[in-house]
């Protein structure tokens, strides 16, 4: 349509790099408490047990509101899932193994959405939108709630005795985290929220927001070179 806007909005890109930022102090703090004896409380407190999932769900929801965008998403997360499977590998050998990480569950979503996106946005919009943040609360409970036993589950968000991954971020709830964004995809998209939405200007966070994936993918090996360099000064 012709009131697509034509650029990058700034708003949207720097509360991605805001967002990745974010993680990237979040995982840095975690390889501090891990392996350079920072104390626990630095990592596992109150704050960050309620900011954690606040900056991933914005990270995941604004990924939604990119697939309003794409060209093709079916490419998109083709190319995410590459990248998640290098870190998987990279991280299993360093004894850090991340199965099923943001990036994992961003190719799942973006492909999915790629495949049936056309019969998702059939869905009324005034019910796509309760539908999906009701499905994130109803999930999220049914996680925490329910126990299964079974192989595979831990994709959906259930668990055996054993699993472990450094990053976890199972289809339930946050499929629908992305789902959301992709509803308010819509309406910006097509220019209908207020027009200095699309004009503010922000400094050097857009820039970090437009690089959010490759900073994703380089800042875990990045760190945990940093900080095995660290413990080797120290010894």
């Amino acid at each position: 349509m012709d009131n697509k806007p034509q650029k990058r909005i700034q708003l949207i890109d720097a509360a991605r790099g805001l967002a990745v930022i974010l993680m990237v102090a979040h995982h840095a703090l975690f390889d501090a408490v891990e392996f350079l004896g920072a104390p626990a409380w630095c990592f596992e407190n109150p704050v960050f047990g309620v900011l954690h999932p606040i900056f991933a769900g914005l990270f995941i929801f604004l990924c939604g509101v990119s697939s309003r965008f794409s060209r093709s998403n079916v490419k998109r997360g083709l190319k995410t899932a590459s990248a998640a499977a290098v870190i998987s590998i990279v991280t299993y050998f360093i004894e850090m193994p991340i199965i099923f990480g943001i990036l994992h569950l961003l190719a799942v979503c973006m492909i999915m959405y790629g495949l049936c996106g056309k019969a998702i946005e059939r869905i009324p919009r005034k019910l796509a939108g309760v539908l999906w943040a009701a499905m994130i609360v109803v999930s999220a409970i049914a996680v925490r709630q329910l126990s299964f036993d079974a192989p595979l589950l831990w994709v959906l968000g259930w668990t055996r005795a054993g699993f472990y991954s450094a990053d976890y971020f199972p289809l339930l709830p946050w499929i629908f985290v992305f789902l959301l964004g992709t509803w308010a995809g819509e309406p910006i998209r097509e220019s209908k929220l207020p027009q200095w939405f699309y004009d503010a200007k922000v400094k050097w966070l857009p820039s970090v927001g437009r690089k959010s994936f490759i900073i994703y993918l380089v800042h875990q090996p990045l760190l945990y070179g940093i900080t095995m360099l660290i413990l080797h000064l120290k010894k």
